[in-house]
């Protein structure tokens, strides 16, 4: 029913926080510019979404949409316990970038079999243990629990109309998808708008506006993401030094990655070294 380009499957992972009520609260209105899912783990919790408001158990989740506005409500007697991923980065072949194209957010425990609890189960147990490689585990979770979803959906929750895209559209996505899977191989090499450019015979101008249009980001500024993240494992699961897992992602001047890195992570990768150590 859906379909994922396997090479460019890699969401971004922004959080994965678990959150326990026990008292009356109603929450703050708000969106998010990424896709969030919201599970209620334990207990009962009302929502309201864009206005409307639901009644959600033990097993419910929510798929919320960038810009779908949302607040929980918990009434006296209630508690629950909530688990709330927050990604970007996702695609389904045909659709747009970073949507579900569900008819609503909100997904019933009848919808959905027991493999959702238990896949969260395992989220909040290496969250918890916080043991080497758990945020990457967290990841794999993540990416299981999306795959189940898409499994279980049944053509009745999903919108047939409105958000797939025209042929036009889906020819800059496949594009786009095609720069990331190269950009995935070859993050150690010299990369550049001309090497793209070269690639894919296409001229850097529109590269850079298409991409742009599909991810929010230069490619460029894509590229020195993907090596962030793979240095950031290296540098926690190798033992390496800066200098040695800056090289290894494409960088000669490990001052100037350090640099780069403490701007995208907020702090050193030498904080990353003393952590391990």
């Amino acid at each position: 029913m859906f379909k994922i380009d396997t090479n460019t499957f890699n969401p971004q992972i922004l959080y994965v926080g678990d959150c326990y009520t026990n008292e009356p609260r109603i929450g703050e209105n708000h969106h998010h510019d990424f896709v969030e899912f919201s599970i209620i783990y334990e207990g009962q919790v009302k929502y309201n979404i864009e206005g409307k408001e639901y009644w959600l158990k033990q097993g419910d989740m929510l798929v919320l949409n960038p810009g779908v506005r949302h607040f929980d409500i918990a009434e006296p007697g209630m508690h629950n316990v909530q688990l709330h991923i927050g990604f970007r980065n996702f695609s389904l072949t045909g659709f747009p970038r970073n949507t579900f194209p569900f008819k609503e957010a909100v997904l019933r425990q009848h919808d959905t079999s027991t493999e959702i609890l238990p896949i969260c189960d395992e989220i909040l147990r290496e969250k918890s243990e916080e043991k080497p490689g758990y945020d990457l585990l967290l990841k794999t979770y993540v990416m299981q629990l999306i795959i189940q979803i898409l499994r279980e959906t049944e053509p009745r929750q999903i919108r047939t109309s409105g958000l797939k895209l025209s042929m036009e559209e889906l020819e800059k996505q496949q594009l786009v998808n095609q720069i990331i899977y190269y950009m995935e191989k070859h993050h150690t090499e010299e990369v550049s708008l001309s090497t793209l450019s070269e690639t894919m015979y296409i001229s850097p101008a529109y590269i850079s506006r298409v991409f742009k249009e599909e991810t929010g980001d230069s490619p460029i500024h894509y590229l020195i993401k993907i090596r962030l993240e793979k240095a950031y494992e290296l540098l926690k699961d190798e033992r390496l030094t800066v200098k040695e897992a800056a090289k290894l992602v494409g960088y000669n001047d490990a001052y100037y990655f350090s640099k780069l890195f403490k701007k995208h992570y907020g702090f050193p990768p030498s904080h990353i070294l003393q952590r391990t150590s």
